[in-house]
């Protein structure tokens, strides 16, 4: 019960958890049931009062009483002796003129009854009516349910009121379960409280008397004691599994965090190292040399002491000692030379200037002669090639003019049996040192062998340089005259000197890929020159930002019927991942594009495509990059445009008028929720269409306003200028050399159709209506000159036009377009979509669309705001060999089988 008692005990703040816990779930049981109590008994208040104001107004001598002399005298008894049997406050009759007839105050009878607003407003009106109302009384704040029911006359006139009201407060009662309540909130004080102490007693028997604070401070003292301590603790099981290791051990062996309960032999340790620590033999002050460390190890099992069994290992580190004696001048210049590496090399992002530091670093103080030799792919900023063979010779410090080492700019290839090339495919250094007496390293180049061997040089080293694990070449180091040869502590410096001088080289290596690949990904992802158009005459340019690569992007797209897609967007962001995003939304656009969707889907879908890439990538994000779309169709002269977040573009009249025209703007790519809408404009034959992206227009000096004027202006000065000539002018005036952001500018001019490039014909939807229109055709190409494609377009148009009769909807016409090639089509008011199959022998049809695609240079549908839209192109002067009336001739008999 002391125990209980005490906050300060685990049990005595379980014990007050649990009480709070109680009074909470009695509190809110309580709080339930008087909100369930209070909304009962108000319904059982709006059930009471209708009960006694109905029954009361239909009382069969009611209406009499009322309408006599005195009816108060006859009212006022029965009233107040309902009131009284029923409960309610009080029971009122009033006449039709509010006066009341009774009231539980007599003083108030014969009084007219000053009705309050939402009494006249809610009440009154439904009474009027005949209905009767239940309602919350509001006058003093007083918390009571009326009900007043109308007292109608037999010809349906109002003659009274009846009104019943009572006060929730006399319904309103939760004593009788608070009772229960209490008594079962007492139970789970009284329960929790047994419960609490059978655990603290467990508890207490279990840690031998400690309480939490004692245990958590044994813990605590132990856990410091454990890690602060300078020397390695491993407690090992009989399983050979790691149960404990504190701090110091995990950094001399190079244990993971994660050790504990893992085995040995997984740890990465040597095979000595590993057969130490698992043996049953008990060590003491054994030496031992785990990796570059020196240790003196301890082993002791734990059994013996009351432990579980299995032992523990204490680890000394006992490096510093060794590397110490005798040797202390020597880390120190070699530790003055590193960091003169460190400081001297890599000063510049050259490959060839980073290797000739470190030749220079190391001559004369650790060889003679220092050789940088890389990968023939390395040298071009490329990735090494695997099992590479070819190097390059970047660097050479120490040789005088005349001797036998391979100069600087020189190819090496290296024979797969030498160790020179042993050594660039393990990573592993190779050491020779007695030259004269080894023949292995000669296999390289016999002749300059011997010459570098009757020069003095007696021992060399040859360093992989590796970076990244990437070996990128060799460092090779001669010594020569009185020095010393190379033992294994050079192998080792010259390790750590080649690793810091590979890891400023590849640095180099990636800066001058990134580089190429920046400035070719530039000039591949854009188009260099445009095809000729039958539609538009266009002359483009591309202005990169002096920082790099940028996300501004052009196309110009043939489609169909002779219309051209005019495309401008910039991707937010700059360098290679801005670059290649919009080399992404280029190749989109073109696929969509070849599927001919009209200009707000063609961008509604780019926009999917950015959230998607957004969604998929990490890092930089492209949502909200803008595009224009326009499609220009020579027939009719329209353009349509879709916008995403992009400056419209500049027009320029036949007439000399330039304006910026008020196109439909959506909300940039990648904002999703917002529909694209689109703008149709018909352009005169000869118009200027000028689009470009933001950097054109504005800039940190020049805001968009300025920069629309500027631009305005540069168009106006000259209105005749052709494609070419608008956008040197523009370049010339608004953007200086190096701008601080890349442009696109592209501009078009426009032609139209001339009439007699243009045919066309109502089709009525039956079937005999393809004959006429057929034979129609076949002398309008007679008369452009094109008989020798005659029956291949008529036989074309038979099949296009036999489809719409039979699988569309009127109306049908039929157009032909000459330009550079003849396009046929055929629309109709249906959505339905032809598709190209191979039918069988025992099929009566299916064969028509592939007849088309076999006869057509290409074919497609697009849909328009009416329908769709079949077409075919075919080329105006067919090559030898092409199809011709034989062969279509065989195709009409398989289509009759």
């Amino acid at each position: 019960m002391r125990a209980l008692l005490n906050v300060r005990s685990l049990a005595g703040r379980v014990f007050l958890l649990e009480i709070a816990i109680v009074v909470l779930l009695v509190g809110v049981g309580a709080a339930a049931l008087a909100l369930q109590s209070n909304s009962a008994n108000t319904n059982d208040a709006r059930r009471v009062t209708r009960a006694v104001a109905e029954s009361f107004a239909h009382a069969p001598g009611l209406i009499p009483a009322i309408n006599s002399p005195d009816p108060s005298k006859v009212l006022q008894p029965e009233t107040e002796a309902i009131r009284g049997q029923t409960g309610v406050d009080a029971l009122n009759v009033f006449n039709s003129d509010s006066v009341q007839l009774t009231s539980p105050e007599p003083s108030q009878i014969g009084k007219v009854y000053h009705q309050p607003d939402y009494v006249r407003t809610t009440v009154v009106p439904q009474l009027l009516e005949g209905n009767a109302v239940t309602f919350t009384v509001k006058d003093g704040g007083a918390n009571a349910i009326a009900t007043s029911v109308p007292v109608v006359d037999t010809d349906g006139t109002v003659v009274g009121v009846v009104t019943a009201n009572i006060t929730v407060q006399r319904v309103h009662s939760i004593g009788g379960n608070l009772p229960l309540m209490f008594g079962g909130a007492a139970a789970a004080v009284a329960l929790a409280a047994a419960g609490t102490a059978l655990v603290a007693r467990r508890l207490l028997r279990q840690t031998r008397g400690l309480g939490p604070a004692d245990i958590t401070r044994m813990y605590e003292h132990n856990d410091a004691v454990l890690h602060a301590v300078r020397e390695g603790v491993l407690v090992l099981g009989t399983d050979g599994r790691v149960e404990l290791a504190n701090d110091e051990a995990k950094r001399v062996l190079g244990l993971p965090a994660d050790v504990e309960r893992r085995p040995v032999s997984e740890l990465g340790l040597d095979d000595h190292t590993v057969e130490l620590l698992t043996s049953d033999e008990p060590v003491t002050d054994a030496v031992h040399r785990a990796g570059d460390r020196m240790l003196v190890v301890n082993k002791r099992p734990t059994a013996p002491y009351g432990g579980f069994p299995g032992s523990v290992v204490t680890l000394r580190d006992s490096t510093e000692l060794y590397a110490l004696t005798g040797r202390v001048e020597v880390a120190r210049q070699r530790l003055q030379l590193l960091y003169e590496a460190g400081v001297g090399i890599g000063t510049t992002l050259d490959m060839t200037t980073t290797s000739r530091e470190l030749a220079q670093v190391a001559v004369p103080r650790f060889a003679e002669i220092v050789s940088v030799d890389l990968l023939e792919a390395v040298a071009r900023g490329e990735e090494p090639e695997a099992g590479g063979r070819r190097l390059v010779r970047t660097a050479l410090a120490g040789a005088d003019e005349g001797s036998p080492m391979h100069g600087t700019g020189s190819s090496l290839t290296l024979d797969p049996s030498t160790p020179q090339a042993r050594s660039l495919d393990s990573g592993t250094p190779f050491l020779v040192d007695d030259l004269p007496g080894t023949r292995d390293w000669r296999a390289l180049d016999p002749p300059n062998a011997a010459r570098i061997v009757d020069m003095g040089m007696h021992s060399m080293l040859a360093v992989p340089l590796r970076a990244r694990g990437v070996v990128l070449g060799l460092a090779g180091f001669w010594r020569g005259a009185d020095s010393a040869p190379f033992d294994r502590d050079d192998v080792t410096f010259a390790e750590e000197l080649a690793a810091r001088a590979a890891v400023s080289i590849d640095n180099a290596r990636r800066y001058t890929r990134e580089h190429n690949m920046a400035t070719s990904l530039q000039r591949s992802l854009l188009p260099s020159t445009l095809p000729e158009h039958t539609a538009l005459d266009v002359a483009f340019r591309y202005l990169p930002a002096h920082a790099g690569v940028g996300g501004d992007w052009f196309d110009v797209i043939a489609l169909p019927g002779f219309r051209t897609a005019l495309v401008v967007g910039d991707v937010v962001g700059h360098g290679i991942t801005a670059a290649v995003a919009m080399g992404r939304l280029r190749t989109a656009v073109h696929n969509f594009a070849a599927l001919d969707l009209p200009p707000d889907e063609v961008v509604g879908r780019l926009g999917e495509l950015v959230s998607r890439l957004d969604n998929e990538a990490s890092g930089t994000e492209i949502t909200g990059s803008t595009c224009l779309y326009a499609v220009y169709d020579p027939v009719d002269g329209t353009c349509v445009f879709a916008l995403a977040g992009h400056p419209a573009p500049a027009l320029v009249s036949p007439d000399g008028t330039v304006a910026f025209p008020e196109l439909a703007v959506s909300v940039p790519l990648g904002v999703e929720g917002h529909p694209v809408r689109t703008t149709e404009l018909v352009l005169e034959e000869g118009s200027r269409l000028v689009l470009f992206t933001n950097g054109l227009v504005e800039s940190r000096e020049m805001d968009l306003g300025t920069g629309l004027a500027r631009l305005r202006a540069v168009l106006a000065e000259d209105t005749r200028r052709g494609p070419d000539e608008i956008c040197q002018a523009v370049t010339d005036e608004m953007l200086a050399s190096r701008p601080a952001d890349d442009v696109a500018l592209l501009a078009a001019r426009t032609r139209l159709l001339e009439a007699d490039q243009v045919a066309e014909w109502d089709v009525e939807p039956v079937p005999s209506a393809v004959a006429p229109i057929r034979a129609a055709c076949g002398r309008q190409l007679e008369e452009w000159g094109l008989a020798e494609i005659g029956f291949t377009t008529e036989l074309i148009l038979s099949e296009l036009i036999t489809n719409a009769i039979r699988h569309g909807s009127p109306p049908i016409r039929v157009r032909l377009l000459r330009a550079g090639t003849l396009v046929c089509e055929v629309s109709d008011g249906s959505s339905t979509s032809p598709h190209l199959r191979w039918a069988a022998t025992t099929d009566e049809g299916g064969r028509g669309i592939f007849l088309v695609s076999q006869l057509a240079h290409r074919w497609g549908t697009r849909y328009t705001n009416d329908g769709k839209v079949i077409w075919s192109e075919q080329e105006l002067h067919p090559a030898p060999g092409d199809l011709g009336p034989g062969l279509a001739d065989t195709l009409m008999e398989a289509e009759d089988l």
